[in-house]
């Protein structure tokens, strides 16, 4: 799926374009990890590798061919989720570690990147230029109470948009047998510079591309609704459905680029616990 950005999280990262996450190794109940009192240099090497919580997988996903778009297409997506400890939390979206936790309230560093935008990933973006790859850089604070967590990130693209983002949210979730069940609505919040670069048309951009001139401001540029469902089907394979439902909000939703406001997204994906 050709979106934009991917960062990081406790699972959340600073997200691209993919409107729900990929976060299957959340939905694995933690295991306690038994630690050796050797001093032995191997033992402990294989004690602090089997810490590593790893899961492998692929699927499909259907998606917008870009955010805006009226257009779909199906993509593969394999993927890696690892968490070492309690801290560290690697996806295909980015590194997110914990850095201080006092109760139910967390902090995390975030580093991921931004796939950026193709023109020629649909014939709306014609003349309008790529918008290059770039590295994302941000953080998150969560709040857990119960069965529901919520959060607040801020991240900033270095490269590509240079933009700057915050996304505000929260998620639930509910295990029932060998079935987890969770939900999150969450809104994103954009600077002028990020907004200029995704939904906004030069004068020279127009000449190019046919599409009126169009200037737009910082804003919410969307918010989202993931619904998502996961099998453990035994102790190391799991299926995972998820349905994401995105809308475009205000100025972002008016611009020319846009084909269509309403971005659904569906995903099925089977993944391996080692």
């Amino acid at each position: 799926m050709r979106h934009h950005k991917v960062a990081l999280v406790g699972l959340h990262l600073v997200v691209p374009f993919i409107p729900f996450d990929l976060a299957f190794a959340a939905d694995i109940e933690k295991e306690d990890v038994t630690h050796t009192t050797s001093i032995d240099r191997l033992a402990f090497v294989s004690q602090k590798l089997a810490e590593w919580k790893v899961v492998l997988g692929g699927g499909a996903m259907m998606a917008p061919k870009y955010e805006g778009s009226d257009e779909f297409d199906i993509q593969p997506i394999p993927f890696v989720t690892a968490t070492f400890g309690e801290r560290v939390k690697a996806d295909p979206r980015g590194i997110s570690v914990n850095i201080y936790s006092v109760g139910n309230l967390n902090f995390s560093g975030q580093l991921g990147y931004d796939i950026g935008r193709k023109e020629d990933d649909s014939k709306r973006l014609r003349g309008l230029g790529d918008v290059d790859m770039g590295g994302v850089v941000g953080g998150m604070v969560t709040y857990e109470m119960g069965p529901a967590e919520f959060y607040a990130s801020l991240s900033r693209t270095i490269g590509g948009s240079e933009g700057l983002e915050a996304k505000i949210g929260f998620d639930l979730a509910h295990t029932i047998d060998l079935f987890r069940f969770s939900a999150g609505l969450s809104a994103t919040w954009a600077d002028e510079t990020y907004m200029e670069t995704y939904f906004g048309v030069t004068a020279a951009q127009s000449a190019a591309s046919g599409l009126p001139q169009y200037d737009i401001g910082a804003g919410f540029r969307r918010i989202d609704l993931d619904l998502a469902v996961t099998y453990m089907a035994s102790e190391h394979w799991l299926v995972r459905g998820q349905l994401g439902i995105g809308y475009l909000l205000g100025d972002a939703a008016d611009s020319p680029i846009v084909q269509e406001a309403f971005q659904p997204s569906v995903l099925l994906a089977i993944g391996y616990r080692f």
